[in-house]
């Protein structure tokens, strides 16, 4: 099912976004609507809240990641600046690698111990290899 960038917000803030919008796709268009209508740090708070609620709406709260989560909004937002704000399949086509290898992306960025550990999962990690521009 596909929604109006409005209504997905909407929706999101709502927490009433179905699992069928919850994937890795649903994720990265989470970050492309938000820093199209908010600053970096707004959109970030607001993604990794309502990725939250929406984890413990599944039942699964154990699966929200705050560091990849967050670190995947500042990889989004950088290659915003690059182009692909108008369209969300644009910027899908010009950044496939994040669809692809999303987790190559992030080693770039983080060590494995790093990202792996129980701090990243509850809170901001800064990266321990490559910064986030």
């Amino acid at each position: 099912m596909h929604l109006d960038d409005s209504t997905y917000l909407a929706r999101f803030d709502a927490a009433e976004l179905g699992p069928e919008h919850f994937d890795h796709r649903g994720h990265l268009y989470m970050a492309w609507v938000h820093l199209a209508r908010y600053d970096l740090e707004e959109a970030n708070a607001r993604v990794c809240t309502g990725v939250l609620r929406l984890a413990t709406r599944f039942g699964v709260p154990g699966k929200f990641h705050h560091t990849i989560s967050e670190a995947l909004m500042r990889i989004v937002a950088q290659r915003l600046e690059r182009g692909g704000r108008d369209d969300f399949d644009v910027f899908l086509a010009a950044n496939p690698d994040l669809t692809e290898n999303a987790r190559g992306v992030l080693a770039r960025h983080y060590s494995d111990e790093r990202l792996n550990s129980p701090e990243a999962r509850a809170g901001w990690l800064a990266p321990d290899r490559e910064p986030i521009q």
